[in-house]
């Protein structure tokens, strides 16, 4: 519509999550008409894609060969691994403070659906991990999702194979919800997974 330059920037921007056509087009006339703020995100973008690599232990984003937390002699339990889909749920569970173990993450969930295996993510360097690597416990922390339970359960059975603990993280009703408001699959699994209270 424009030229190639800028049509190629729009098609682009498409493609990042939750942005749609208008939003490409309304992110590419901001960046034209504040050019100091495209040429700083340039740079940024230009350093990320250059400097961060993948820790060599639980795959986070890190600008060294081993990221901050596999590298922390303080976390306590390093002998406990949870196990996520992605980085995003590291920085979540991270600003909980609840957790002093170590991480792996997958980069994804196994899917017979979508054809994607074992290989595909990394469950067959975790398998490795755990085969080598003084690890007591794996706490699973994968979506509640068809694929996330999946993947759950492959993971159990590794763990099963090396004498490992492992556990998966509770979900069910949101702190300060009523009941009624609960949809039914939540309300079932509060149910299900309850626990008991102990005086």
């Amino acid at each position: 519509m424009y030229n190639n330059i800028i049509d190629n920037l729009v098609k682009i921007l498409k493609t990042l999550p939750g942005i749609g056509p208008k939003s490409a087009q309304r992110i590419m006339f901001f960046l034209l008409k504040n050019k100091k703020i495209g040429i700083d995100l340039y740079k940024s973008l230009n350093d990320i894609m250059l400097k961060i690599n993948q820790c060599a232990m639980c795959f986070n984003f890190t600008v060294k060969d081993i990221c901050n937390i596999c590298s922390n002699q303080e976390r306590i339990n390093y002998k406990q691994i949870c196990v996520v889909e992605n980085p995003a749920d590291v920085v979540a569970i991270e600003q909980t403070g609840q957790f002093s173990g170590l991480y792996f993450i997958l980069f994804g969930c196994l899917s017979p659906i979508d054809g994607i295996k074992s290989s595909d993510i990394n469950l067959n360097i975790l398998e490795n991990r755990l085969k080598k690597d003084v690890v007591k416990e794996v706490i699973i922390a994968t979506s509640s999702t068809v694929e996330g339970e999946i993947t759950s359960n492959y993971i159990a059975g590794i763990c099963k194979n090396y004498n490992i603990t492992v556990s998966r993280i509770a979900y069910g009703i949101p702190v300060g919800s009523e009941i009624e408001s609960i949809d039914f699959n939540t309300l079932s699994y509060s149910i299900i997974r309850r626990y008991k209270i102990n005086f």
